[in-house]
């Protein structure tokens, strides 16, 4: 099948790389030249863990390819693909102008039966909007527009888009369900379902699947932050909590809060939605202020530490990215850890293996990068962890006291074990225990 994906972020590189390792022929399209030029010469712009392979041998094998030109790049394609940027607007509605312009310009240049399918998150209504451009050039028999969410986790992308938990697919065409239905049939032949609804109902779908995973993971923020008051241990109540058939494992690990290029998103649209309908939404309310406060958790332990006081103090930094296995900084909790402890007065040395590039945008020259997690910690007051990278989680406890001035351990991720730790000689203060 012949594919266009428009829009070359995150997760139009991912959807069309992965359609195009299934045998479809794509090609994305997007407006930036140097980025599409850099990516006809096989420079991959995002870090994922196993996209550079599919990318390189679907390049080599003529299946994936990139353009700036739309018009040329739908032109054969039966389905077409928007992953668009849908940022938040100043009051925290998903902002829709990029769609909408593609749209408008799709309707200008389609000349027979396309299957336009917004892949973005997008507010519920959206599949409307676009029909409406659509509908101003366009006879309603050249197009179906349906919502399919995506449902990637950053980190193990190409894995969840290869195997899917399910595909949700939002269309009222019986022409587009069995389109639909023959593209993805390849990536659930283990007996995963494709799920067909209303657009209506498949773009509602994306934002309360998302607002529920950050309200449990503020939900266990809270609960952590009152374990330290009452003397629990949360990884035990974590564990007690998660054999629970009902509740299950997953999203209820306490930490620093939580950032990236979606639930933060997400649920700030939910909520925005809720209000234009005059709807009280008080939980996603509760959610947004938990998480924006447990940003500020780590920094404050910090500050009670040394009295308030961190001028002269240096603190190095383990983890920048906002999860591990992307270089994604994006409401990243590190970048307001850190903006807290430089107005206070600290000196920051930071490490991480992918994202450094890109918080040398934000930060600049205001903070020392470093070649490797030892080499942050050398003379170093206290270490924050903030990013729980696998190469972080067994270190030589030995040789990080040989090289910092003082044994001060501030884990927001719960990555050691306390009692290990602190018999080691260190002070040791993590998140909810």
């Amino acid at each position: 099948m012949k594919i266009a994906v428009v829009g070359t972020g995150y997760v139009g590189l991912v959807s069309g790389t992965c359609f195009a390792e299934s045998g479809n022929y794509v090609t994305c399209v997007d407006i930036d030249a140097v980025k599409v030029e850099k990516m006809k010469n096989g420079f991959v712009p995002i870090y994922e863990p196993g996209l550079e392979t599919l990318f390189e041998r679907n390049t080599k094998q003529g299946r994936l390819h990139f353009t700036t030109d739309l018009a040329s790049g739908i032109r054969d394609a039966k389905i077409i693909f928007l992953a668009l940027p849908t940022p938040p607007g100043a009051d925290g509605s998903a902002d829709l102008s990029f769609v909408l312009k593609v749209a408008k310009d799709l309707s200008g240049i389609i000349t027979d039966y396309k299957v336009i399918v917004d892949k973005s998150t997008v507010p519920v209504g959206t599949a409307e909007k676009v029909e409406v451009v659509l509908l101003e050039k366009l006879d309603h028999s050249l197009f179906d527009v349906v919502s399919n969410p995506e449902f990637l986790r950053e980190g193990v992308a190409v894995e969840d888009f290869m195997k899917p938990d399910r595909v949700v697919v939002g269309t009222s065409s019986e022409k587009a369900k069995q389109i639909m239905s023959q593209l993805y049939e390849p990536f659930v032949r283990q007996g995963n379902p494709i799920i067909f609804m209303d657009e209506r109902s498949a773009e509602m779908t994306k934002y309360a699947a998302n607002s529920y995973l950050a309200t449990r993971i503020s939900f266990m923020n809270e609960i952590a932050n009152l374990c330290e008051r009452l003397g629990a241990d949360v990884d035990m109540v974590r564990k007690g909590m998660g054999s629970d058939s009902r509740i299950g494992k997953r999203f209820l690990f306490p930490g620093v809060g939580y950032g990236g290029s979606c639930f933060p998103k997400d649920v700030q649209a939910l909520a925005k939605s809720a209000q234009e309908n005059e709807y009280d939404f008080k939980i996603l309310k509760s959610v947004m202020m938990v998480n924006d406060l447990q940003k500020e958790i780590l920094s404050n332990k910090i500050l009670n530490y040394f009295g308030g006081e961190l001028s002269g103090k240096t603190i190095g930094i383990w983890g920048l990215a906002f999860k591990p296995n992307t270089d994604d900084i994006r409401e990243a909790p590190a970048l307001t850890i850190i903006s807290r402890l430089l107005h206070n007065g600290a000196k920051i040395k930071a490490y991480d293996p992918e994202a450094m590039e890109n918080v040398k945008q934000v930060f600049g020259d205001k903070i020392e990068y470093c070649r490797h997690e030892y080499n942050t910690i050398e003379g170093v007051d206290a270490l924050a962890i903030v990013t729980e990278w696998n190469e972080f989680r067994t270190p030589d406890f030995d040789k990080m006291k040989s090289l910092m001035k003082a044994p001060v351990i501030f884990d927001g991720r719960n990555i050691y074990d306390v009692k290990t730790v602190r018999d080691m000689g260190f002070y040791y203060d993590s998140i909810g225990r």
